[in-house]
């Protein structure tokens, strides 16, 4: 990717609109609008034929009914061509076993790269860092994860981080530290004084087991299904 074209390229942040984009896949054409009404969980890695990203898109194939589960579309991109792709992924299947369920993206141009801000000029001109978006089904960017070239990323994290946002959707909650679904989760602090008195008062009558009026916890109902927010 050209210097010029790097600083032209985007800087996403939380909260702001996933930008679209059309590409050719290993799947075939996409429209990345398309996908609304399903979470999406977007990744980069640096390239095809490389040991620590092979790695990854085993961990991920290997997770995919998980996810599925939860409502998330799978979407893979790297500054390869789709015959490098094809070519790696048929190699995977005859090495592993296991075939990649997802699309990948041939972004050659690095167009779709530049939007999302996935190459970091210090640490590659040439080369995707491992970026990661979590993107909701109205395609608001919930969040991100960056990863550097030499380490590979925690699928059973990333899934994590979709129970906890599908978790704070639906159920007005949030998540503490560590938090693993089928745990309590954190209700937000009071707003007021007067509900700040009245969690005081009586927090079980509340639902809550409260550390203090600002540190309450509430178990969710068990065995609850998580359709990913359809």
């Amino acid at each position: 990717m050209k210097m010029d074209q790097m600083d032209r390229c985007g800087h996403l942040s939380i909260g702001m609109e996933a930008p679209d984009f059309t590409a050719n896949t290993t799947f075939g054409p996409i429209r990345f609008s398309d996908y609304r009404g399903k979470w999406v969980v977007f990744f980069s890695h640096p390239g095809d034929f490389t040991p620590v990203c092979t790695t990854e898109f085993v961990a991920f194939a290997q997770a995919f009914p998980k996810f599925q589960q939860r409502n998330v579309q799978l979407l893979g991109l790297s500054i390869d061509s789709n015959p490098s792709h094809l070519a790696w992924v048929r190699s995977i299947a005859r090495t592993t076993g296991i075939s990649i369920p997802f699309p990948v993206v041939a972004d050659r141009t690095g167009e779709v790269a530049c939007l999302y801000g996935m190459v970091a000029p210090d640490v590659s001109k040439q080369e995707t860092v491992r970026n990661v978006f979590l993107i909701d089904p109205n395609q608001i960017i919930r969040a991100i994860l960056i990863y550097p070239l030499t380490n590979g990323r925690s699928i059973p994290e990333i899934l994590r981080l979709v129970d906890a946002l599908q978790t704070t959707d639906a159920d007005k909650v949030v998540t503490p530290a560590n938090w693993q679904p089928g745990q309590p989760a954190l209700v937000p602090p009071p707003q007021t004084y007067s509900a700040l008195l009245e969690r005081e008062k009586d927090p079980e009558e509340l639902g809550l087991t409260c550390k203090d009026w600002f540190w309450c916890y509430k178990q969710l109902p068990n065995g609850k299904e998580n359709a990913g927010n359809k």
